[in-house]
Formats: C-alpha cells, sequence, structure tokens
C-alpha cells in the first residue's frame, strides 16, 4: 500500500526503547515533533501515543509535558520495584493491545521502535489489511521487525533531524 494524504495513520512510540536508543548511539534525546511530523507524512493523523514509564524524577513531568504540546497522548505506567530490588516497566503488551484495538480504524499505523518483540505484532497488523511502518535507529533495530514492515525510517540516516543537540 503506498503513502498518500487520504490514509488515516496513527503514531506509536516505544519511548523506553527510542530514549535508550539515543542515548547509547548519540548520548542526547529524541526530538519527538520531528519524529511525529516523519511518521505523519501529511497524513492524516488519528492519534499519536507515547507510552512512557514514571521514575519520580523531576524532569520526567517536564517531558510528560512536551509530549502532550507537541500533539501526544501519553500512556504512563508507574515503575515497579520488585523485593529483590529489580525495577520493571514494559509497555510491549499495552502497545500490542492498542495497535491491534486501533488496526480497523486505519490505513497505516507507525511503530517507534527497534524491538524484535513487535514482530509477530506488525505481521497480524498488516494481516488486517493496515500499512505498517517502523521507525528506529538502524543500528539498534530488529531486522526481523524492519523485514515485516512495509517500511523502515532509519532515524540514524539524518540525526541532525531526529536527535536534540
Amino acid at each position: 500500500m503506498p503513502v498518500h494524504p487520504d490514509q488515516s495513520v496513527s503514531v506509536l512510540v516505544d519511548t523506553q526503547n527510542m530514549y535508550h536508543a539515543a542515548q547509547n548511539l548519540y548520548s542526547n534525546n529524541l526530538d519527538y515533533s520531528s519524529v511525529l511530523e516523519e511518521a505523519t507524512k501529511e497524513r492524516r493523523l488519528r492519534r499519536a501515543l507515547a507510552y512512557v514509564v514514571r521514575t519520580d524524577t523531576e524532569e520526567e513531568e517536564t517531558f510528560f509535558d512536551a509530549l502532550t504540546r507537541i500533539g501526544f497522548e501519553t500512556k504512563v505506567k508507574e515503575m515497579k520495584e520488585y523485593p529483590d530490588g529489580t525495577r520493571k516497566a514494559n509497555w510491549d503488551m499495552g502497545i500490542a493491545i492498542d495497535a491491534i484495538t486501533f488496526a480497523p480504524h486505519l490505513d497505516a499505523m507507525v511503530l517507534c521502535t527497534g524491538d524484535g518483540d513487535f514482530t509477530r505484532l506488525v505481521h497480524h497488523v498488516r494481516e488486517k489489511g493496515v500499512r505498517v511502518e517502523i521507525m528506529g535507529f538502524g543500528s539498534s533495530t530488529s531486522q526481523e521487525l524492519i523485514d515485516a514492515s512495509d517500511d523502515f525510517i532509519d532515524l540514524q540516516e539524518d540525526p541532525d533531524r531526529f536527535v536534540l543537540g
């Protein structure tokens, strides 16, 4: 399915995955405004969701507010600490459920992540007739995920646009 302005599109961002990739590669943060602009490609935006984790730092509320100003809905999960001291907050199931729920109402979906765990989800959504695009950093994006998608937008090809600083 080609890209055209009449398409409805939703953008789902795995912020933990994207944050760590940008930090590891560039020691900086992702420019979410540029990501949203590229993801929509002038199509009709249905929803833009950023899946975030609250860790009780002062900067994160500023980050959450900035995402909202850009045009993202934020879905917040609290960090859980387990008796052995490990901490965890994973949005994979939430992203998958939303993607499956949204699919019947979309022409295209952009999933911003490099996590290969989403490969089966991409296959499923594409089987429903939805164009699936992956946005991520090429060196940290699963090749299986790239291969499963209709298109891959490699943020490493233009870090001046997609990475702050």
